[in-house]
């Protein structure tokens, strides 16, 4: 498996396989008007998208935005959409590209890496947090009465962000 840049024809279905993954994980209903978001991110040129790929096949993906809704300054950027297909789950490709995704916003000169997840997502905060990053409830965001995301960080060089 190698993770590299999506290429810009291989964005619409990248933003396929983010819909399904979450659909089928149960982190989507299947007329939510946050389906459109997923598959649009990266598409106007708001982040960089980064693709696993293996035997041929895209089986994840993640995206780094410079801006975002936890982000508060300059140094900081957010992880969006990490998606990973059925078939690619539990074979380390979640590993790899939250991985790629640490070292191109260090590469960027990000200090600070910031993202957002739902509740039940239990999985991907496991993910999370064996790659170091914390909690930061002060920064958890509501995008509709009801809903709460859950915020984490990632000090890049020297430890949490906090």
């Amino acid at each position: 498996m190698i993770v590299r840049d999506a290429l810009p024809e291989e964005l619409a279905e990248v933003g396929e396989i983010r819909v399904t993954a979450y659909q089928e994980a149960g982190f989507l209903s299947p007329g939510s008007g946050y389906a459109p978001v997923l598959r649009a991110l990266g598409g106007d040129g708001d982040g960089t998208v980064l693709v696993a790929v293996d035997g041929g096949r895209i089986v994840g993906t993640v995206m780094l935005q410079s801006g975002g809704n936890v982000v508060t300054g300059p140094d900081e950027a957010e992880i969006r959409a990490l998606a990973v297909t059925p078939d690619g789950q539990r074979t380390g490709t979640g590993s790899a590209l939250l991985r790629a995704v640490i070292e191109r916003a260090a590469g960027d000169g990000v200090r600070h890496l910031t993202l957002l997840t739902q509740p039940d997502m239990v999985a991907a905060q496991r993910l999370y947090e064996r790659a170091g990053f914390r909690r930061l409830p002060d920064r958890d965001w509501s995008p509709a009465p009801g809903v709460t995301l859950l915020a984490y960080g990632l000090k890049l060089g020297s430890g949490v962000l906090g």
